[in-house]
């Protein structure tokens, strides 16, 4: 199964590729999509959907997670960065893809083992559980992170549901 993650941003926008056979879990890509900041926030958010629609096109993913945003004390930004994270949910909905939404502290506790990991420990588990991994950023290594999170959450989903049959 491939998996898309997503760190969804106004500004920039992360993305991690992975593949899960089994319980291995395999490194294909990462990298980010930036919006032009001289843009109207329609023309923004233009660039971001369409960046996550190419990266689906070139990578072809089964299954896409997402990370919920947090409250900013900024009320306009917070409202920015929804409806940046409503055009990234929306992308690999409308490719068809399942989509799951993970808070920060899923994520974190899905790859460090606690929900209260510091950034930099984030980034160096990903490295650990993706050998060859170069991680292209901070935003990149969040979306492996969230992806990392989805493909167990999914690989217990299908293990709970095999139970039941």
């Amino acid at each position: 199964m491939r998996v898309l993650g997503l760190d969804p941003g106004l500004r920039i926008t992360g993305w991690g590729m992975i593949e899960m056979i089994d319980n291995r879990l395999r490194y294909l890509g990462d990298g980010t999509i930036r919006s032009d900041d001289k843009l109207s926030l329609a023309e923004r958010l233009g660039q971001l959907h369409r960046g996550v629609l190419r990266v689906i096109a070139d990578w072809s993913p089964d299954a896409a997670g997402v990370e919920q945003t947090f409250v900013n004390k900024n009320p306009e930004s917070t409202l920015k960065l929804g409806q940046a994270r409503g055009v990234v949910l929306l992308a690999p909905a409308l490719a068809g893809l399942e989509v799951g939404e993970y808070a920060p502290t899923q994520v974190k506790q899905a790859v460090v083992g606690t929900g209260r990991a510091a950034k930099e420990q984030v980034g160096m588990m990903v490295r650990t559980l993706l050998p060859g991994c170069l991680v292209t950023s901070a935003d990149a290594a969040d979306a492996l992170a969230v992806a990392i999170c989805h493909a167990h959450h999914a690989a217990t989903a299908r293990r709970l549901k095999a139970g039941v049959r």
